[in-house]
């Protein structure tokens, strides 16, 4: 079955076709704040697909989504899902479509226990392990997901020193040179990267001092290759984790 994925984020929306043997080639990407009703039926006619899986954490998007898709086998993910792991956490409508497709997908590339970090608008970072029921029967589990942290992404930073400073440019991302700017720019960037790095750091000390085990740590998100490339504590960048998880459950509830 060729499934339409489709990731539908604050900052951009992908779409994808997935099939048996991965993901195609094809990808488009469009930004969510551009995303109209008079769009979509050009945009979806690029794609041959036979259902569609919307993860979206934009509601307003969700609903031009679901009705452009009307007539179409279509799934869209939430708690209520089939998931391939289950859920240790006591509130789970408020878990975000993308943190349980990075959940799943994570599962099945890495088993238990491993966080995924995702770079995007805000950075967040999801945690699969043994359910606290697991662990005090000593049974064996497919693996739960027992919460995480949502901090500010790289580039709201640095937005954020630009649209409140008179005198601090946009920046454009980059590895530093050097710790000591020797310009602007070059103090902002090393500001962002290393202080990001500092950040990611500390967040992943405190969850793993958390857990039983050491964890298996995979990034993704626009910003992950550049953040993980100064953090040997991430394992592994993988770009289409999100769309990988997506096709996951899509597959188990169509």
């Amino acid at each position: 079955m060729r499934l339409l994925l489709i990731d539908n984020s604050n900052t951009r929306t992908k779409l994808a076709v997935g099939t048996a043997g991965g993901l195609e080639e094809q990808m488009e990407r469009v930004p969510t704040p551009g995303l109209e009703a008079a769009l979509l039926p050009e945009l979806l006619g690029r794609f041959e697909f036979d259902a569609a899986v919307i993860c979206s954490v934009v509601p307003i998007k969700a609903v031009l989504l679901r009705k452009a898709l009307a007539g179409v086998p279509l799934h869209e993910i939430s708690h209520r899902s089939n998931l391939p792991i289950g859920i240790d956490y006591p509130q789970p409508e408020q878990i975000g479509a993308d943190r349980l497709a990075n959940a799943s997908a994570i599962h099945q590339r890495c088993g238990t226990p491993a966080i995924v970090i995702d770079f995007g608008t805000a950075v967040t970072f999801d945690v699969v392990g043994l359910s606290r029921r697991s662990q005090q029967a000593k049974t064996e589990s497919p693996g739960s997901y027992l919460g995480g942290v949502i901090a500010p992404g790289l580039s709201s930073l640095t937005e954020y020193l630009h649209r409140r400073t008179a005198l601090l440019p946009q920046i454009d991302l980059a590895e530093p040179e050097s710790a000591i700017g020797k310009s602007t720019t070059a103090a902002m960037r090393a500001g962002a990267v290393y202080g990001y790095r500092g950040m990611i750091r500390e967040i992943l000390g405190a969850i793993r001092s958390e857990l039983e085990a050491d964890p298996m740590v995979v990034a993704t998100g626009g910003d992950a290759p550049l953040i993980a490339g100064g953090l040997p504590e991430i394992r592994e960048v993988v770009p289409d984790l999100t769309l990988a998880g997506i096709d996951l459950i899509g597959r188990r509830n169509l």
